[in-house]
């Protein structure tokens, strides 16, 4: 979901989840220390949420109350039911391949090295994606606070959003250039309090917005916003790469698909909630980061500076992944501070040139979200279970690897366009 504290490797650690530093995804062993249901439902809960929750109000103005809180309710169905077969493929091929202890673990497993290619591949796009998601994040919050600047640039690289980016910019290429980001770590878990501090906020002043004064709102749009609100809603329940690892820490397997069940349930009503009341509260003024909308009382400036600055000192860590592989492919697995900055600089100038931060969240969450998230899964238990899994469940896969890769180019498609015409605004 979203703007998500998931740092999931490439290597055979790929996914490790924030809550569990030290622990193994290997299996049992002296001292090994196995996942309670409720520290499951937790590490679920962290692994999904995120600040990108922020833009659902918004997302909202545009499908309609009604049509985004079934859009959410379908995208986490549908997002459970690909993480489980995930997990049915890796039980399957546990015999012969006893250690898949990644989404990129169990591509090889199933497809041979172009399956881990592919995985990593996705893995990378959407993990740089969430760092440009990041700075888009940081920069409006910033300008919108303390505007900027000349208030009609020439250039895209001159407003006040991209100056806020070029401010930050040395500061995050000393940041991702340390080795070892041990110590970044615990930010991750403190980003999750933050977000969920800020959404309590968020909440206390829609509801008391609404209750004040009542703006028309629709139930439900027509079909290319709800492909826009598709993309935005499959982002904000991305955490595909988390459910290996977290499965392999629950210390009891035949209960994991029922708290990761009830783990997804409980985040869609919450998301429902969040984003149903931040429209009806502010109608069709809903900004695309709703904390915008706020007063300018102390209390609101706290909330956006507080997250501002989680996610600021988050990126490292969210970059990680995407130097690994980079290093791997161009350096034999070296370090390289110059392709680290390179690749710092290249998501610095992609958060520049994307106007809006909700349409930025639909154009990711539209492609590589909903390839990563439905498309490879299903297409890996069709090749690992083919005819046995009955007609039915034969059915189910061909669906969902076909609706998905149109869903994705199509929705790819509409945010692209939303994009360009916001841009020539």
């Amino acid at each position: 979901m979203g703007l998500h504290k998931e740092a999931s490797s490439s290597s055979s650690r790929l996914d490790e989840a924030p809550l569990l530093p030290h622990h193994g995804h290997g299996g049992g062993g002296a001292g090994h220390h196995l996942s309670s249901q409720p520290k499951t439902f937790a590490n679920v809960f962290i692994a999904v949420v995120g600040s990108g929750v922020l833009g659902l109000p918004y997302t909202f103005s545009r499908t309609g109350w009604v049509a985004g809180s079934v859009l959410l309710l379908a995208v986490a169905a549908l997002t459970f039911h690909c993480m489980m077969l995930l997990v049915a493929c890796r039980r399957r091929l546990a015999y012969d391949h006893p250690k898949i202890a990644s989404f990129g673990d169990l591509g090889a497993a199933v497809c041979g090295p172009a399956g881990r290619h592919v995985v990593d591949a996705m893995l990378v796009l959407s993990q740089a994606s969430f760092c440009v998601g990041y700075l888009i994040f940081i920069s409006n919050t910033m300008a919108h606070l303390y505007p900027v600047g000349d208030s009609s640039p020439s250039s895209p690289l001159l407003t006040a959003k991209a100056i806020f980016i070029w401010v930050m910019l040395p500061f995050q290429l000393g940041l991702n250039s340390i080795k070892t980001l041990t110590l970044l770590a615990p930010l991750s878990i403190f980003a999750d309090v933050v977000d969920l501090g800020a959404m309590g906020v968020v909440l206390g002043q829609d509801v008391s917005t609404w209750l004040s004064n009542k703006p028309p709102v629709f139930a439900s749009a027509g079909p290319t916003e709800i492909l826009y609100g598709l993309g935005v809603a499959v982002y904000a329940f991305e955490g595909i790469g988390m459910v290996l690892p977290l499965e392999a820490e629950a210390a009891d397997k035949r209960k994991f698909g029922g708290t990761l069940a009830l783990s997804m349930a409980f985040i869609a009503v919450m998301y429902g909630l969040f984003g149903a009341m931040g429209y009806l509260a502010f109608g069709a003024a809903t900004r695309d980061i709703i904390t915008t909308n706020l007063g300018t009382g102390w209390l609101s400036v706290a909330v956006q500076l507080g997250l501002c600055i989680n996610l600021f000192f988050t990126m490292p860590v969210m970059m990680n992944p995407v130097y690994e592989v980079a290093e791997r492919l161009l350096c034999r697995k070296r370090y390289a501070w110059w392709l680290r900055w390179l690749l710092v600089m290249v998501v610095g100038l992609m958060a520049m040139l994307v106007p809006n931060f909700a349409d930025f969240l639909s154009l990711v969450g539209s492609s590589v979200c909903v390839l990563l998230g439905f498309v490879l899964p299903a297409a890996f238990h069709l090749k690992v279970f083919g005819a046995e899994v009955g007609w039915p469940g034969l059915a189910g896969d061909v669906a969902v690897v076909v609706v998905g890769t149109a869903l994705a180019v199509s929705g790819t498609w509409t945010s692209l366009a939303q994009i360009f015409s916001s841009s020539d605004v």
